[in-house]
């Protein structure tokens, strides 16, 4: 069997989805997508706050990788990584995003591009403290993105951290930065078995959003 067999042979839509009807959204993506989210979990979506966030090198390449969704507020759509880590530097030189949100289970995905911040140092030492332990220790270990020579060397560091963490509990990694990305733009697509997907766009316009069905 090729691979192109195999593929095509893959069941899609195959399943059952959720309605939208597009003329009851809400006037803000922000309540929209709440709604949605509070759906998905509801649904039991597995991860459902784990999004895909681009960015674009110095070069114009793109990058794409999974993070997950921190916050949701009037400053947009959060998320954390190390400012010293690829995407960090990507978006210290441009801030343009891309998000991606994918719900199988209901034949869902919403898009957001926008420009990304760094929010308040404050902000982003309460995010750290709050992670898991081997998140902390990872992020104190930092490096991402580096070429690992040997994984006994990861080892090693991530040892010493350990129990430099262990000896000061509030340490915190000083690259460590929550982004919240500001929309200028976010779709909500909801698929169709008979591929009559409804795609609703929401753009800002000053203060205020419009809205613009997308064909399929």
């Amino acid at each position: 069997m090729t691979m192109r067999t195999l593929l095509r042979g893959l069941p899609v839509l195959a399943h059952d989805m959720p309605s939208f009807d597009p003329t009851a959204a809400p006037a803000d993506p922000l309540a929209l997508f709440v709604e949605w989210m509070a759906g998905a979990v509801d649904a039991g979506v597995d991860e459902p706050h784990a999004m895909t966030v681009s960015t674009v090198d110095a070069d114009g390449m793109p990058d794409a990788r999974v993070l997950i969704l921190k916050d949701l507020d009037e400053a947009g759509w959060h998320f954390a990584t190390s400012s010293a880590s690829a995407k960090g530097r990507q978006l210290a030189a441009n801030p343009r995003t891309a998000l991606s949100f994918h719900w199988r289970e209901q034949g869902r995905q919403v898009r957001v591009r926008g420009i990304a911040a760094p929010a308040d140092p404050a902000v982003s030492r309460a995010d750290f403290l709050a992670r898991p332990e081997g998140s902390r220790v990872a992020g104190l270990a930092g490096r991402q993105s580096d070429v690992l020579s040997d994984h006994a060397e990861l080892d090693r560091e991530l040892t010493r951290v350990r129990e430099r963490l262990a000896a000061e509990p509030d340490l915190v990694a000083g690259t460590h930065t929550v982004y919240a990305v500001a929309p200028h733009s976010v779709e909500f697509w909801q698929a169709d078995a008979q591929r009559r997907h409804v795609r609703l766009r929401y753009r800002r316009a000053g203060a205020a959003w419009e809205r613009e069905l997308l064909w399929p």
